[in-house]
């Protein structure tokens, strides 16, 4: 600066570079050449509440306090479960899509979830437009299985069975719109047959009512299965995934058993409310992939008949999208209805 300067003038010209300066700031934050504070940056500085839409213990549960447990030591924050169950998961389903887009309520369902809205009449939200997928989580196939009274020990054998006598084999299933109901109209669709469905309050006095003989099937989630086909109370004739399961290598899956096409799994996912920040949705993204990476989570979930999953938010949009394509045909079909 020219010392000959008077104080008014320095003072004046001093004015003007802070100006320009700013102006000189402000043109590069626009243009993003400096970047400022991103939301995942100081994602999270208080609890995180993660909405399970059903009660707890059961499969949907367990995977959220997986989800939860993990992301509070990996994040420094505590990711809080909250059981809000009820009308098959449609009534925590909606507590989320309408929460605060913000990161700090989340929401760990299953298959339900875009089924529901094909069961109920008034369905209270949109899968697709209400909500920020965030991850798949795993996939929890079923294992078709029989009473050791019915005298198959194949799928043909089933299906062969089932053809001769329309309307007569009862397979059970916790609750219309169920996960094992739906698995066994997508077989009764794609077999051409007529087992009918015996609807239970619950997979547990689904499995009662089939290993006492009320009901002579069902699909049954590989983690209740496993024991009782072990002990001979029920016959196991194929698994329900696209691929066999490590904790029973033997058994085929029902597509190689002579069911071309068929696939039915419970699967399990976290979401956001739709308007999350995207720096957020990728932040938790990247550490759901990374808890279903470490070594322990997988070795936990295949000797519970589960299959980690993980990858990419774009992945598992589609899956959302082809799931609810699947099942709205199969209910459709089916006649399958909840009200």
């Amino acid at each position: 600066m020219d010392s000959r300067l008077r104080g008014n003038d320095r003072i004046s010209f001093l004015t003007i570079s802070r100006m320009q300066t700013f102006a000189v700031i402000a043109a590069l934050l626009s243009g993003g050449i400096i970047k400022t504070p991103t939301h995942a940056q100081s994602y999270p500085n208080t609890a995180v509440r993660i909405v399970v839409p059903f009660p707890a213990g059961g499969g949907v549960d367990s995977a959220g306090r997986l989800i939860a447990q993990r992301l509070s030591v990996n994040l420094g924050k505590s990711f809080v479960i909250e059981n809000r169950g009820g009308a098959n998961g449609m009534i925590g389903s909606e507590v989320v899509a309408k929460a605060q887009k913000d990161g700090y309520t989340l929401m760990v369902n299953g298959a339900n979830f875009v089924t529901s809205p094909s069961l109920y009449k008034k369905a209270t939200y949109d899968a697709i437009r209400d909500f920020d997928p965030i991850s798949l989580i795993a996939l929890g196939p079923n294992v078709l299985v029989v009473h050791p009274s019915l005298p198959v020990k194949s799928v043909t054998e089933l299906i062969a069975l089932a053809k001769s006598k329309p309307g007569e084999i009862g397979f059970a299933g916790s609750g219309s719109g169920s996960t094992p109901h739906l698995a066994g109209e997508l077989f009764n669709t794609l077999a051409g047959v007529k087992m009918i469905h015996i609807p239970y309050r619950g997979s547990g006095p689904a499995m009662i009512g089939l290993l006492g003989g009320e009901a002579m099937t069902m699909f049954l989630p590989a983690i209740n299965a496993g024991p009782h086909v072990k002990t001979g109370r029920l016959r196991a004739l194929a698994v329900t995934s696209r691929e066999r399961l490590a904790a029973m290598p033997n058994l085929p899956t029902v597509a190689e058993a002579g069911l071309k096409d068929y696939e039915s799994s419970q699967w399990y996912g976290l979401w956001a409310p739709a308007g999350t920040p995207l720096e957020i949705l990728n932040l938790l993204n990247g550490q759901v992939t990374k808890i279903m990476q470490a070594g322990d989570v997988r070795q936990r979930l295949i000797e519970d008949g589960l299959i980690p999953i993980g990858g990419t938010r774009e992945q598992f949009a589609a899956h959302i999208k082809s799931e609810i394509t699947k099942w709205a045909n199969v209910i459709r079909q089916s006649g399958a209805r909840v009200d």
